[in-house]
């Protein structure tokens, strides 16, 4: 099956092992959802927001709900899932502390993308132009974002640790979309981050 997925969604893709259990929290139209059943045979499940999202989820035959995230996975039981999704949304969240323990809590793993906004252009665009930053996974004005609680990866790093949450790997893609073979300079050279992320016993 082609892979038409955006590159973190590529990166997510590889992560999952075949038969996996997954929760796809945000799933959008579902295309990580049906490439993990048709490819892997995935047992797939979704939530999703918007109404329009749940529809094109359904036309593909996907098992999605509406909900939101920042209240509704208090709902679903605990380990229920082998592995929680949650792609380039997490800055959206409300609640976003709520929504990572719960994710952990749902699964026994989670897998979290993120723009970093540490990545030196971001920081370029503070600097020199004094202006909220804009760019191609950022398209959003100040005034009309979705995105209210913007991190960088170092961010995300001492969070999990002063919350005693697992980091059991993170992938660190560049603004091509390709995973970088360093860490070095981590928080300045990563466009996109992938974490993978567990509860301590």
């Amino acid at each position: 099956m082609k892979n038409n997925l955006r590159n973190d969604l590529t990166v997510i893709a590889k992560l999952i092992q075949k038969e996996e259990k997954v929760l796809d929290v945000g799933c959008g139209d579902g295309k990580l959802l049906d490439f993990l059943s048709k490819t892997k045979n995935v047992s797939c499940r979704g939530i999703e927001l918007k109404q329009n999202g749940v529809n094109q989820c359904v036309k593909k035959g996907l098992s999605v709900i509406q909900g939101d995230a920042n209240f509704d996975l208090s709902d679903y039981p605990s380990n229920a899932f082998s592995t929680v999704i949650l792609s380039q949304t997490i800055q959206a969240m409300i609640y976003p502390d709520k929504v990572i323990h719960n994710l952990i809590r749902i699964g026994k793993r989670a897998i979290i993308s993120f723009p970093n906004f540490g990545f030196w252009k971001v920081r370029k665009d503070f600097l020199f132009n004094g202006l909220m930053p804009k760019n191609k996974i950022l398209p959003f004005e100040w005034f009309d974002t979705p995105n209210i609680h913007l991190c960088s990866c170092n961010d995300f790093i001492n969070f999990f640790k002063n919350k005693r949450i697992n980091i059991n790997n993170f992938i660190l893609l560049n603004e091509n979309g390709f995973e970088m073979k360093s860490n070095f300079l981590k928080n300045l050279l990563a466009y996109q981050v992938v974490f993978c992320i567990s509860k301590k016993n």
